[in-house]
């Protein structure tokens, strides 16, 4: 249903130039003085990674080349949060360098953010649970994050993720995902 006066504005366009509504309609909206179309800037040629946190459903853009992570590193800080107290830290900006330089690497364009920041409160919960939690973890130092690139096989990227010598590097080939932290370099195998 059209509003009163735009009905009889658009009648006399569509008897006058043969035009279907939609074109009428379009037409007229370009005339009228108080009505402009915006016209959007094309769109960025540079390729975009999306991080996705696989326990709250939230993605990440990020336009590549992503160094130095200045404006991203919050948005990462809020991302890889944790799920169970929506709790919050500072990451440390190395390990958003290394899951992008990890996609880089293997020109993914997607990749999953499996843990970053646990609150000590949910850490122990983990632990008392009997799952496979160190008692002292990285993530509630907000130091180490758990991640898996699309397309990547897991004992491939744990090869990448070693050779960047940043820290601990955990493998776990059932869960496929790596971990990486900024802590003293050691290796561990997981399930």
């Amino acid at each position: 249903m059209l509003p009163a006066l735009v009905a009889p504005i658009l009648l006399s366009a569509l008897q006058a130039a043969d035009l279907s509504k939609k074109e009428a309609f379009l037409r007229d909206k370009e005339t009228r003085k108080d009505v402009r179309a915006l016209k959007l800037p094309p769109p960025s040629a540079a390729p975009v990674l999306t991080l996705h946190n696989v326990w709250t459903s939230e993605s990440l853009p990020v336009t590549l080349p992503a160094t130095p992570p200045v404006g991203d590193a919050p948005r990462f800080d809020q991302l890889t949060r944790d799920h169970f107290t929506n709790q919050a830290t500072k990451m440390d900006p190395r390990l958003f360098a290394t899951v992008v330089a990890a996609a880089e690497k293997f020109h993914a364009r997607y990749v999953e953010i499996v843990s970053g920041f646990r609150a000590p409160k949910y850490q122990l919960m983990l632990r008392k649970k009997g799952h496979e939690v160190a008692r002292e973890s990285q993530h509630p130092r907000g130091t180490a994050v758990d991640f898996r690139v699309a397309g990547v096989p897991t004992r491939v990227l744990l090869r990448f993720v070693r050779s960047l010598h940043l820290g601990g590097v955990g493998y776990y080939p059932e869960s496929k995902f790596v971990h990486a932290d900024v802590g003293p370099v050691r290796f561990w195998r997981g399930h």
